[in-house]
């Protein structure tokens, strides 16, 4: 009886610690935002019946970003204090917040140009295409979450990976620098998703429904929105094979300070926030992507940055420096986003004047001749 009471007493004081610790909240705070935030946009997308307007595209890029600010806000400000760290951790998770959502931002605003290649190829009606990108992005959260997962806690286990990471994140930087402006090709034919779909189900290739599945004389049949739905989602991860591997540097600098589950909190909120307004900015983008020429080299800069602070974080002086200093990361990212980003229209807007003065020099004379006849 004795026993009982005591197993009792311990079971409601297990329940009570997991029940009552602070930190879940903003687990379900996190959940639940996403969850109503999601439900929102989508209701608002299925019954617009026709294409999202740059207007329409700017207030839910203006919703996420706010919400995400205000997430990372509430984090810097109440989020309780890790009691092994000397170091105070609610600013710190702050700090590493919004420079972990900025890094994905960034380095996710790149896949924009896949997602024009992927609707202009499947043929996808501009009034679905909201619809079929949020949904495709919810299959690349999915995926993004369990690398994410994965990442964190092969280095909290064989810490040596982080320098495995940074060697990564630099080769990835002289990569893109050397492909220049080229452009990445898609081949759905060559998506494994792709081909194990059209090999275990029928398509109805003449359905242009929003709907994953069909019937074809009374057989169960996937749509072409159900492949769109599987070529975005997992494109998107494939293309941001640099991304994930890049926000856990920017969570891990100064590892000592955070617990594996803070840093697995910080790195997944960070990248779904980002994700989702993402889908919002690519209708309000789409049509002047090309105005950012510069996004690239900005995004190469912050991979090498990134990188190398992992390949330097064994030294002591180096970790310390940035675990103190998390808004010395933040400033970076910013200051490298807004450089490349204003510098990238400034060219074009002069670039569009030469042009211009271009065109008047060759009309002058051509007016003059035809007075003169």
């Amino acid at each position: 009886m004795l026993s009982d009471f005591i197993n009792m007493q311990a079971t409601f004081a297990a329940y009570y610690k997991i029940t009552m610790n602070p930190r879940l909240y903003y687990w379900f705070a996190f959940v639940l935002i996403f969850i109503i935030g999601f439900y929102v946009d989508m209701r608002a997308a299925k019954h617009r019946h026709k294409e999202e307007s740059v207007a329409t595209a700017l207030k839910w890029t203006g919703f996420w970003i706010c919400v995400a600010f205000l997430f990372g806000l509430a984090i810097a400000l109440f989020y309780p204090q890790n009691e092994g760290s000397a170091i105070s951790t609610k600013s710190m998770m702050g700090m590493k917040f919004y420079s972990a959502y900025l890094t994905e931002y960034m380095l996710s605003i790149d896949n924009l140009f896949v997602f024009i290649m992927i609707f202009a190829m499947m043929k996808v009606p501009g009034e679905i295409q909201p619809i079929l990108l949020k949904y495709g992005i919810l299959l690349s959260i999915f995926f993004r979450t369990l690398f994410i997962l994965v990442g964190m806690g092969l280095i909290n286990r064989f810490e040596w990976l982080i320098y495995l990471f940074g060697a990564f994140l630099i080769y990835m930087t002289f990569k893109m620098m050397k492909s220049g402006d080229e452009e990445e090709t898609i081949d759905p034919e060559k998506n494994t998703l792709i081909r194990a779909a059209k090999k275990i189900f029928t398509v109805d290739v003449n359905n242009k429904d929003p709907k994953f599945h069909s019937r074809i004389n009374g057989k169960f049949a996937i749509t072409p929105f159900a492949l769109t739905f599987l070529l975005i989602g997992s494109t998107d991860v494939m293309f941001a094979v640099d991304s994930v591997p890049a926000v856990i540097g920017v969570i891990r600098e100064g590892n000592e300070a955070l617990t594996l589950y803070e840093s697995n909190f910080l790195a997944i909120s960070s990248n779904t926030f980002a994700l989702m307004g993402l889908i919002s900015l690519f209708f309000a983008l789409k049509g002047i992507m090309k105005l950012f020429r510069h996004l690239k080299t900005g995004i190469c800069f912050i991979l090498f940055f990134v990188g190398a602070k992992m390949l330097l974080s064994g030294i002591e002086s180096v970790s310390m420096f940035f675990a103190k200093h998390s808004w010395v990361s933040l400033t970076v990212i910013v200051a490298t986003l807004a450089i490349s980003i204003l510098y990238s229209v400034l060219e074009s807007k002069l670039i569009a004047r030469r042009q211009a003065s271009l065109s008047v020099n060759y009309e002058v004379p051509e007016t003059r001749n035809a007075d003169k006849e």
